[in-house]
């Protein structure tokens, strides 16, 4: 990847000053600018060589001097189209900065689902003492994770550590780490769902994924089973969801995604039994950490870049998902 003349960099992150102080850095001398996502014009966003943090698509159609985005975010939803980015413009994910604050987040809701906290919950509103009988362990239990990257493989190493034999499947194939029991392609994705006691989907949003999870699937997995999604609410057919939890055949599930977003009001989902909805805060910047590791990742990709090397988390337009092998540019 060769060095090429920069000219001005946006920075659409929320910073505090010790991320101005490590951009700058940095940036080796680079123009930088500081600028909301939320407040950006399309002439700021066509202005720049390198964009840092998720700006809308639409400001970004029609530029042709943009080099390189760095998002804020691992899902790359609407950025991958045609026409968004320029040809031979670079587009990079935020992999590897939510894995902890979104695997801490599935742990504390499936154990609010086994151990029914959900229900005394509702009991202690309307000051009701009540028993609501047997609840499910992790220990001794069989997970199934879908979408094995970062956030996926955080949450196999924490259930597997609870006592829990985990499998994993993957679009490619990979060496299987030693807290799996198993590791597979989606070919294998039907026979793995009948196993399972608890299922998790770390999908993200692309034409391949696309309600990977329907009627079909949720009537595959065990009687009692329970379901996670924190990937993208696209892969999941809501409305099955819904019908699979009202009919007892799941016996609880959490969504931090959903399809649409915001969820309608009058959405089945609302209602359905043993649910747990949260409005996509799992990752965002509610954890600190999370914040900070986004930082990192962008600050450790400018070096690179203005030192002409290849850049980390480097994603494939084809597929939407970061490459294994990112292509020197020349």
């Amino acid at each position: 990847m060769s060095q090429s003349k920069i000219d001005k960099i946006l920075v659409a992150l929320p910073v505090e000053d010790r991320h101005r102080k490590l951009l700058r850095s940095s940036a080796q001398g680079a123009q930088m600018e500081f600028i909301p996502a939320k407040d950006l014009t399309r002439q700021q966003v066509q202005d720049v060589d390198i964009i840092i943090g998720n700006v809308s698509p639409e400001l970004l159609r029609g530029t042709d001097k943009l080099k390189w985005l760095q998002l804020n975010s691992a899902g790359t939803d609407g950025y991958t189209q045609e026409g968004v980015l320029p040809k031979g413009a670079l587009l990079t994910n935020a992999t590897g900065a939510y894995g902890l604050a979104i695997s801490e987040h599935m742990i504390g809701a499936l154990l609010c689902m086994m151990k029914k906290l959900h229900l005394y919950g509702a009991d202690q509103q309307k000051h009701v003492w009540g028993d609501h009988g047997n609840v499910t362990a992790i220990y001794g239990s069989r997970t199934l994770v879908v979408g094995f990257g970062d956030i996926g493989s955080e949450f196999a190493v924490r259930m597997n550590a609870l006592g829990s034999r985990v499998t994993g499947i993957r679009r490619n194939k990979a060496e299987k780490p030693d807290y799996l029991e198993a590791l597979y392609q989606m070919d294998a994705f039907e026979e793995c769902l009948k196993t399972a006691d608890i299922v998790a989907t770390c999908l993200p949003g692309t034409r391949d994924t696309y309600h990977v999870f329907d009627r079909n699937a949720f009537a595959k997995m065990k009687e009692g089973a329970y379901f996670l999604n924190v990937g993208r609410g696209s892969a999941v057919d809501s409305y099955a969801l819904a019908e699979a939890l009202n009919s007892g055949h799941l016996a609880g599930a959490s969504v931090d995604v959903t399809e649409p977003e915001p969820l309608p009001k009058e959405h089945p989902l609302w209602d359905a039994q043993n649910l747990l909805i949260t409005p996509h805060i799992s990752g965002n910047y509610h954890l600190q950490e999370t914040h900070e590791r986004i930082i990192r990742i962008a600050a450790d990709n400018l070096v690179r870049f203005m030192q002409g090397r290849e850049l980390k988390n480097i994603v494939d337009f084809s597929t939407g998902y970061r490459a294994f092998l990112s292509e020197k540019r020349t």
